[in-house]
Parts: C-alpha cells; sequence; structure tokens
C-alpha cells in the first residue's frame, strides 16, 4: 500500500497516510471513511503525542490499520495497544537492541496496566 501525507491524500480510497506527530488532523478526520491505513511517525521514544493521535483517531471512529512507525521500545507496546495500534514498525538498529522475546514477553497488553494491577480498573474495554 503506498501512503501520503495529509497534502498529498489522492482524490478516492482506499490509501494509506502516514502522520507526522506535529500533524493537523482536521483533514484526515474529514477523510478516515476512505483510509485504509494509518501509520504515525515517533521521532523518539520520548515523544508520546503518537499515542494521543492514535486515540483520537480511534475515538473518531478509524477502523483501519494502525501503525506506530519509529521510535517505539518495547516497553511502550502496552500503551501503543491500548491506544489504538495494531502495530508497530521499528528499523533494523532498533531491533536488534530489543529483540522480539522482549516484544512477546508485552504481547498480553492487557496484562501490563498498572491501574488493572492496582485494581482501579477492572474493565479495560470500557476505557
Amino acid at each position: 500500500m503506498r501512503f501520503a501525507t495529509p497534502e498529498e491524500m489522492p482524490a478516492g480510497g482506499p490509501f494509506g497516510v502516514d502522520l507526522a506527530s506535529d500533524t493537523d488532523l482536521d483533514p484526515v478526520l474529514a477523510r478516515l471513511s476512505e483510509i485504509a491505513a494509518i501509520r504515525v511517525a515517533f521521532p523518539s521514544f520520548s515523544d508520546g503525542r503518537g499515542f494521543t493521535i492514535a486515540r483520537t483517531l480511534r475515538r473518531a471512529g478509524f477502523a483501519g490499520r494502525l501503525r506506530a512507525a519509529g521510535h517505539v521500545i518495547a516497553d511502550q507496546y502496552a500503551m501503543a495497544r491500548r491506544s489504538g495500534f495494531d502495530e508497530v514498525e521499528i528499523g533494523d538498529d532498533l531491533a536488534a537492541r530489543q529483540p522480539e522475546a522482549e516484544w512477546l514477553a508485552r504481547a498480553d497488553w492487557r496484562a501490563h496496566d498498572y491501574q488493572r494491577r492496582l485494581g482501579r480498573r477492572p474493565d479495560l474495554e470500557s476505557a
């Protein structure tokens, strides 16, 4: 699938969109029904704006594939899933430092919710 920036979105869907962490979401939200996949850039692991973008897109009704791309670390996988991401795309250098076993250990993302462990959120589905 070809990914375009919000400024380059083709006239008709389905298509994919690349979003920077500082993207104005209004043009994207207006065309959600035409978009099959969205890839959200994480320029650094300390930049959490992508999680907010994912949550905003899901709350607006986006049902397509949502991918976190860039500097996402295994420790952030649970947060990525809770905010609405379906998948994570990382580079070979990061993959070498964070082997598959580290990601698989966090695959049960609901088990890694600190509020649930404290007994504060028994039902994550309503969150």
